[in-house]
């Protein structure tokens, strides 16, 4: 995991509550006064919620869709999922087929596994898809950013790859889960950062409004400035005549989430203590209105509690949960697997963070003392490495056995194939159990391809080199099929395990 280690704290059962439960009222709230102005850059009035009559229910909600589903995965396959188990229930249970949603899919279904689902041919893993899926990793792991980092970056890869859509989600569910056990949101925002590429898109557009907060500027001033200097062009195109003017009418297709984690963070700097504020100047920046306010709803819930959300917010909308995205004849009897309210979704949410726990996965202990843990030091928190433990890996996909952990990196070229032109593969294994291994390794490919420097060969894995780095280079001679499945063999001396790793590539001859 990233970062070092986190001393041992606990936390109040009913406060803990409280902020799960508003976590996941503030994400309702937030999708339901943000969704009439989705994807419109303009600048709104809004004070309150604009449907004349929502007969006490929320609007349905994109941005909470796969955290159910998420929630349903760890319940059914435990704890430890990982992004091809993810994978799997993206292919059974998500039915969009928009953007970056619909485009890991079709990857997915080619063969290619993530992160390179995200990757290839991918325009919008630059989009918001991710990180408004972040909160359910910071509710089974509080105080542990290291931990839902992990599963954050497990997350996003399926759709985002090795696109800003990551570190969006890794930024956010780390910032999230901090702020289970920090009262101040700039610390928490110092903890996601801690997380990600300090030149990335995403820490630059937070720069943008920290710096613009700390001169005093305006929220509407704020938001010009983060709309000159990281907007992307919208995925609906809807801009004011007024943004027009300001030069708001161009942007990179696609580049989308720098500039709407950035005015999520304006709400909640602008807004402050007050919850209708950070929902109303969420909206009023436009963009992607019901991600970032319900996202902002979400980290405000989680800092403040439920009981510090003003019913007058509540009651419109219910505490009932709408879908709108997952395939419901497969979720149980017409999606009664899933939480039906906001109560249910924090019971079973808790309920996982206690497995969490028992089972080792974080270093939190619940408990009903009267007092709640003391706010640690950010720094205690911090990512020791830039977060590249956990990142760094978005080149090509993961497999964990027991004992062995082995990498593909398929480097910075897509995942093509050519006749006669050479592809090449870096395969890092890294030795996770306690004595040395003795690996023989050998790769099945298709007919006729060559592979250098050997189809099969031999490495030792002891303890003072538990990690090793091997390239390979194939050379397929005829390339006729759209999909091309290679396996690399690995086994054991003395032992009876035997390890396949599928490596995948596309017909490239039709690509430029």
């Amino acid at each position: 995991m990233a970062g070092g280690y986190t001393p041992r704290m606990k936390l109040n059962r009913t406060v803990y509550r409280d902020k799960v439960l508003g976590c996941w009222l503030g994400k309702n709230v937030g999708g339901t006064i943000g969704a009439p102005f989705e994807w419109r850059r303009q600048v709104n009035d809004v004070t309150f919620y604009t449907q004349p009559d929502m007969n006490g229910q929320p609007m349905p909600n994109d941005d909470l869709d796969i955290q159910l589903l998420w929630l349903c995965a760890m319940e059914e396959k435990g704890i430890d999922v990982n992004a091809h188990r993810l994978a799997e229930y993206w292919l059974t249970y998500v039915t969009p087929h928009w953007s970056e949603y619909g485009t890991a899919k079709t990857n997915m279904r080619q063969g290619l596994p993530p992160p390179l689902s995200g990757t290839f041919q991918n325009p919008h893993k630059h989009s918001c898809g991710a990180y408004i899926r972040s909160e359910i990793w910071a509710c089974i792991a509080p105080g542990n950013p290291a931990v839902a980092a992990r599963y954050a970056y497990e997350d996003a890869i399926l759709d985002h790859g090795n696109g800003e859509g990551t570190y969006a989600e890794i930024f956010m569910a780390t910032l999230e889960s901090a702020a289970f056990v920090m009262k101040d949101l700039k610390d928490c925002v110092e903890v996601g950062l801690s997380f990600i590429p300090k030149d990335c898109g995403v820490a630059k557009a937070v720069a943008t409004v920290f710096d613009c907060f700390a001169a005093k500027k305006s929220w509407l001033e704020t938001r010009h400035e983060v709309l000159r200097l990281h907007r992307g062009s919208l995925w609906a195109v809807c801009v004011s005549a007024e943004d027009k003017a300001r030069g708001f009418d161009t942007g990179t297709a696609g580049y989308d989430v720098p500039s709407n984690i950035a005015l999520t963070l304006v709400g909640l700097l602008w807004g402050g203590d007050d919850f209708g504020a950070v929902q109303c100047i969420c909206v009023n920046c436009g963009e992607d209105t019901d991600c970032t306010a319900a996202t902002a709803g979400s980290v405000w819930g989680i800092l403040h509690g439920a009981k510090a959300i003003p019913q007058k917010w509540i009651d419109p909308i219910g505490r009932g949960i709408r879908t709108v995205c997952l395939n419901l004849g497969e979720l149980g009897y017409f999606g009664n697997q899933l939480p039906q309210t906001v109560d249910e979704l924090t019971d079973r949410s808790i309920a996982l963070a206690e497995r969490m726990c028992l089972n080792g996965k974080t270093n939190v202990a619940f408990t009903e003392d009267a007092a709640s843990a003391e706010a640690v030091s950010p720094e205690v928190l911090f990512a020791k490495d830039e977060g590249r433990s956990v990142w760094g890996g978005a080149t090509g996909p993961r497999y964990d056995f027991d004992d062995l952990t082995v990498h593909l990196d398929y480097g910075d070229e897509p995942p093509l194939v050519r006749p006669g032109e050479p592809k090449k593969i870096g395969v890092t294994l890294t030795r996770t159990g306690k004595i040395q291994q003795n690996l023989t390794l050998q790769w099945h490919t298709p007919e006729g391809w060559m592979v250098s420097p050997s189809r099969k060969g031999y490495r030792l894995l002891a303890p003072e080199q538990n990690v090793a780095r091997l390239d390979f280079t194939f050379t397929p001679c005829d390339v006729s099929e759209s999909t091309f499945r290679l396996v690399l063999e690995i086994t054991m001396d003395g032992r009876p395990c035997v390890f396949h790793v599928p490596v995948v590539f596309l017909n490239g001859t039709l690509y430029s």
